[in-house]
Order: C-alpha cells, then structure tokens, then sequence
C-alpha cells in the first residue's frame, strides 16, 4: 500500500458540518430572513470545495490519514466523500423551497425546519465519519450515528406512519447493524492471537492480513453476520422491511437522500470487509449471488404493483442496491468497479426520480399515487424530461449512464461463470425498465385524471426553478456519463484498486 500522508482535511469534512449543526441549532432563530438555509448552505459548499480538495490529493496516487491512522482515507473513501458532499447540496437547494411550502401548509413549524437543516448537516458529518474511519469498531459506531440522523428525518413530520416509519427503522437497522458488530468481534477474535500488529488489528487497512489467519468454518460464520448487518442498512431482501415505509414517509427531499446515499452505506461497509474474504471463499461469493438475486426479483415485483409513486421507487431501490452488493461480492477487479459503477449512477438516477416525484407532490398539491395522476407533461415538462431520463437509465437502456454500469456488472457476473445470476439481472433490469417507463407514461402522458365527485382537472400550481435546479444537473450527469463514460474510469479505477489492495496485503 502506498505511504500515507498526514492532512486534517478528513477531520474537517467530519467535524465542519457537525458543529455547523450545532451552530444551525443555536442560531436558527434570527431577524434575517433565510439565515439557516444560507448557512446550511455555505456550509455545504464549503465542504464540498473541502471534498474536491482531498479527493485531487488521493486520486492522484496518495492516501490521507488523521489522528494517527484512525482516519484513513483512500480511493474508496475519496468516491464516496464526493457523492455525499455533492449530493447533499443538491438536496438542500430542492429543500428551501419544498419546505418553505409545507411550512406554508402548516406541516411543519419554523423550530421544525431549523432542525431540518441542522439534521442534514449532521448526517454529512457522519457519513462522512463513516467512510473515513479506519477502526471496525468506529465503523459501526459511525454508521449508527448515520442511523439516528436519518431515523429522526424520516420521523420529521410527526405523523402516526411517519412515527412508525422511523421506529421501524431504528429498530430494524440497529438489531441488523450489531450483528455485523458480533461479525466483526468473532473474526477479530479468532484471528487475534496469529497478529503481530497488537493495537492496530482493528483497523480496516488490516482486514487483509486477518483474512488469511482464519478457520474456514469462524471466517464464513463472521462473514455471515457482516453480510447480514450490511444488507439490513442496505435494505436488502429479506431485510428490507424499513426500506418502504421510510422512504415513503419521509420529505420527499430525504426520500433522495436515503435512497441516493444511506443504503450505498451498506454497501461501503460491505466493500471494506466482507469483498476482502470473497477471493479464498468461493461460497461467499455464491451466497452474496444468490441473496442478491433474490433482492433483484422481489424488490422489483413489488415495485411493478405499487400505486404510490414513493413506495414504487423505494421497492426498486431494493433491487438496484442489489447489483451493488452482486459486483462487490464477486471480489474480482471487474465485479468491484462494476458495483462502485453502479451505485454512483444510481445515486444520481434515484435522488433524481424522487427529486421529480417531490415536484409532483409540490404541484399538485401532495398527490403521489399513479391512479390520481396523468397528463402532467404539457404542465410540468421539465419534471417530464427529468422523470423519463431517470427511468431509462435506471432501466439500463443506452446512452444512460444505467446502461454502462449494469453492462459491466452483467460481464463480470459471466466472467465468473454464474450464468444463472447474470440472466436474473438481465431480467429484473427489463422489469425494471418496463415498471419505470410505464410509471412515466401513466403520469405524464396518457390523459388527465379527473378527480373523484369533480369535473375539474387537478389543479397544477407552478414549481419555482430553484426546485429544478437539482433535477436538471442530476438529469444531465445521467446523459453525460452515459454518453462518455470514460469521466468516471479514473476515478473508478482508483477505488476499486483500493479495496484489492487491502486483499493484496493479506497475501503478502
């Protein structure tokens, strides 16, 4: 591995947003109007200038450590760094006038909207915590401090489901998470006594090493508990149970935010430990195969039946992060860049796609079930155009950006001769395709739904452009990746290196 450089920067991403928060929270109240959305604001930016910084640094050949080597940050860290970062400002930009509106329809109060914000710089300082950590034990502390800011946003408008939405969340993701802990501490444990790094060993730069100690029997059996953990933060299936209701229940804005980065937590997690065991152990490759075709099938089977445009697009995250979690588990060159290929594009599609359905929501005053809704195209044509891009490239069709990325994973599944998996693949994305697409057309296109008792179209009030914004660079990251994907080779071919590294060490 390369020498590590010593740099605060990975401090600074974690701690500038925190205390922002803090400050959000003290300061929200003042006689200037906006003063919290400004400071979310140019915090965000600020942080993101901060990201872009450290990721040149690490994309160049280095790695950045801090406090020692407690945080560690490397090709790996740096992508997710960037599209937490970038993706929350985006976010917040759609945020001020979404939530300005539902102010004004007395859903929330202005102390409400005040810890909103702080709740979104709190969970960058966290995520960013979480993927900069080189400790395992710090990681899953890390990743439950991403827990309780998200589980509060879901929770945000205080409603019975909404209420129940988070408490599901919490629970279901706590119990999930700490049987990667006990994953976690049995490995350590039985690999503890062959190291010689004492006080080290715990850190993630060390899973390779600890890799080659193990039993067959304790490796696979720890591996198990991690893959459980991680798919529960991910929202695989079987454990997928607080995936719908909290994206469902959640401000449309945070629907993007779960959906676009909290589930890729997961995945990371995944990518740091379980992806280093798969090379010796052919079955966990098999396992994470066949846990992953399963997610695929049933997630978009659920999503083909669902009336509400939310609880669709949340059911189709379960089966889109499972082509992130089948490349990872291959722990090949190819199937690690196919999945980190992956879930970059799907954060930009599906932040897009529930970016549009908060517009929707925004213009027709709530509405979000397909059976309600039609002919909003003439109307709303951006959200159209926004709305259909997303659904074609998450659908995997050319030139999106879905295609490449599912391409690459459908050829490193081959590559390793798990045909079954690769058909299962190809075939939700047709499903996916078809449920996406027919979803537009029923919204958009096909003719205007007249509301029950009435002979009235509903009602379409105007969507400012700074709700827009968002949805039309996220739209056009869609079309140039896809177009030229070569953008993103660099960036890819440094994260994925990254990960084999660790493997490598071990072998040394």
């Amino acid at each position: 591995m390369a020498d590590s450089i010593q740099s605060s920067l990975p401090l600074i991403l974690i701690l500038l947003p925190i205390f922002g928060a803090i400050f959000t929270v003290l300061f929200g109240f003042t006689k200037f109007k906006n003063a919290r959305e400004i400071t979310t604001l140019t915090i965000l930016v600020v942080e993101f200038i901060i990201a872009i910084r450290l990721a040149i640094t690490v994309f160049s050949g280095n790695t950045l450590s801090a406090l020692g080597q407690s945080l560690f940050v490397d090709g790996l860290s740096a992508l997710i760094i960037l599209l937490v970062d970038g993706m929350v400002i985006l976010i917040a930009i759609q945020s001020i006038r979404y939530m300005k509106h539902e102010q004004a329809e007395g859903l929330v109060t202005d102390g409400r909207l005040t810890l909103y914000y702080a709740l979104i710089l709190l969970f960058t300082g966290t995520m960013n915590w979480t993927v900069s950590t080189n400790h395992m034990v710090m990681l899953y502390v890390a990743m439950e401090g991403t827990t309780l800011a998200t589980a509060l946003l879901v929770a945000f408008y205080r409603k019975r489901a909404s209420l129940e939405a988070g408490y599901k969340y919490v629970l279901l993701v706590v119990v999930g998470i700490t049987f990667a802990l006990l994953g976690i501490v049995l490995i350590f444990s039985a690999a503890y006594p062959h190291l010689k790094v004492g006080a080290h060993a715990l850190l993630l730069t060390e899973v390779g090493r600890i890799a080659q100690l193990l039993p067959k029997n304790i490796a696979l059996l720890g591996v198990a508990f991690m893959t459980v953990g991680f798919a529960t933060k991910a929202g695989l299936v079987p454990f997928h149970a607080w995936l719908p209701d909290a994206h469902s229940e959640a401000p449309s804005p945070i629907s993007a935010l779960l959906s676009g980065l909290i589930i890729k937590i997961g995945a990371y997690a995944l990518a740091r430990t379980v992806t280093i065991f798969a090379p010796s152990y052919h079955s966990i490759v098999i396992f994470i195969a066949i846990l992953s075709s399963a997610s695929m099938l049933i997630g978009i089977f659920l999503a083909l039946v669902q009336d509400d445009l939310k609880r669709m697009l949340a059911y189709s995250s379960v089966s889109q992060i499972a082509y992130v979690f089948e490349g990872l588990g291959l722990g090949t060159y190819l199937g690690i860049y196919g999945g980190l290929f992956h879930m970059f594009n799907h954060t930009l599609i599906k932040a897009l796609l529930f970016m549009s359905v908060g517009t929707i929501m925004y213009a027709t005053g709530g509405l979000r079930k397909i059976s309600q809704l039609g002919g909003l195209a003439p109307k709303m044509p951006i959200t159209a155009f926004c709305f259909i891009v997303g659904a074609l490239a998450i659908g995997g069709l050319p030139p999106f950006n879905g295609f490449m990325s599912k391409f690459t994973l459908f050829f490193a599944i081959g590559e390793q001769g798990i045909y079954w998996a690769m058909v299962i693949s190809i075939l939700t994305g047709l499903l996916t395709l078809a449920c996406l697409v027919s979803a537009a057309y029923r919204v958009f296109w096909r003719a205007p739904v007249t509301p029950i008792g009435g002979e009235q179209d509903i009602e379409i009030k105007k969507v400012p452009f700074s709700m827009q914004i968002s949805m039309i660079i996220l739209a056009l990251l869609c079309i140039l990746i896809g177009v030229y994907p070569q953008i993103l080779f660099p960036i890819l071919d440094s994260a994925t290196k990254a990960v084999l590294a660790i493997w490598a060490l071990g072998g040394a």
